[in-house]
């Protein structure tokens, strides 16, 4: 597929995802450990649950989940750069937790939760706002009890990678909040 052809895909893409998806807040608690991971990100994509404000704050979005991938998409913009002109790496970095962390999140059962451990990036050329958008896809590398690891991608519209990143999450059990009762659930 032609770099053009991609972009105006991705463009299309974009535009379907953000007229369903709700306006951005964090969730209810109670809202998203009742929920799996797919069943979560399916009420995020349906508007049922808010869009993480992470994503309005950076511009970037999530485009498609399923069991053990994580594809976001974003946009490079001057309010992102560094002193030296280019797209500051910690934007790289939440980018790519968003996709390796969400392609784990998605393979979790209801009650279940994770955190990253460790998220190492590998940004192998800079990034400005001359490259309208880039997707950020994340692949589940293996889903254990306790540990997951993930692999992910930040590519362009032409196919040029522009970062790749892995991460190791810790797996745990939602403790319940203290005073709850089980009609929380």
């Amino acid at each position: 597929m032609e770099a053009d052809q991609a972009l105006a895909r991705w463009a299309d893409d974009e535009q379907a995802v953000r007229s369903r998806l709700g306006a951005p807040a964090a969730a209810p608690r109670e809202q998203v450990v009742a929920r799996s991971g797919m069943e979560m990100f399916e009420a995020i994509f349906a508007g049922d649950l808010p869009s993480p404000p992470i994503g309005d704050t950076l511009d970037f979005i999530p485009i498609h989940m399923e069991s053990g991938v994580a594809v976001f998409q974003g946009r490079p913009q001057r309010r992102h750069y560094n002193p030296l002109g280019a797209v500051h790496g910690g934007w790289f970095a939440t980018l790519l937790d968003s996709a390796v962390g969400c392609a784990v999140h998605t393979t979790l059962p209801a009650g279940k939760g994770f955190t990253t451990l460790e998220l190492k990036v590998n940004m192998i050329r800079s990034l400005t706002d001359q490259v309208p958008l880039v997707r950020a896809e994340g692949k589940i590398v293996h889903a254990g009890r306790q540990i997951a690891t993930a692999e992910g991608r930040i590519v362009g519209p032409d196919g040029k990678l522009y970062a790749h990143a892995t991460t190791t999450c810790l797996i745990f059990d939602h403790a319940p909040r203290h005073g709850s009762t089980n009609s929380e659930s």
